[in-house]
């Protein structure tokens, strides 16, 4: 199997929100096709309804495996990154767990228990560098139908002896 990872910045969104519970959701913002030389969690900007934070660096690990994956979300028109974030011994601090292009993954992640998990537009670098990896490394695969095996003594689908037709 033939691998390929390029690593990303990630960037957060704090927004303030009216909740008895919490007092703030996060979400992804936007991933930026090379990591910037600046810490993670660093805030890039404050405005009134938002803090915009630098998340840290990320790797988008690609396998030629799910090629197919890859292609459906390039063409669907709005490719998406998938990014998910899970608090750190359950208190207040993130930590960035996993960012995807493969959609099945990314749906997956949903399901995982992950605290903050959003998509991202894909910026048009990693779509181009994403759609060199498919046009190298995807082979179709042709979808077979397994016939089942019968067991003995099944007899499902064969007319029972002995029984008239009318």
């Amino acid at each position: 199997m033939t691998e390929a990872s390029r690593e990303v910045g990630v960037v957060l969104r704090r927004r303030p929100v009216d909740n008895p519970w919490i007092d703030h959701l996060w979400s992804p913002a936007m991933i930026l096709d090379e990591v910037p030389a600046t810490a993670p969690w660093t805030v890039l900007s404050t405005q009134a309804d938002a803090t915009i934070y630098y998340a840290g660096p990320a790797s988008i690990e690609l396998f030629s495996s799910d090629t197919a994956n890859y292609r459906d979300n390039l063409a669907d028109g709005e490719p998406r990154i998938w990014v998910a974030l899970r608090r750190q011994d359950g208190g207040s601090e993130l930590e960035l767990t996993k960012v995807t292009v493969d959609p099945t993954e990314g749906e997956a992640m949903f399901e995982s228990g992950c605290d903050v998990i959003g998509t991202v537009p894909m910026p048009p670098e990693i779509a181009a560098w994403i759609a060199a990896f498919v046009d190298e490394f995807h082979v179709e695969r042709v979808f077979h139908k397994r016939k089942r095996d019968r067991a003995p003594g099944d007899r499902r689908g064969i007319p029972d002896e002995g029984k008239r037709r009318t």
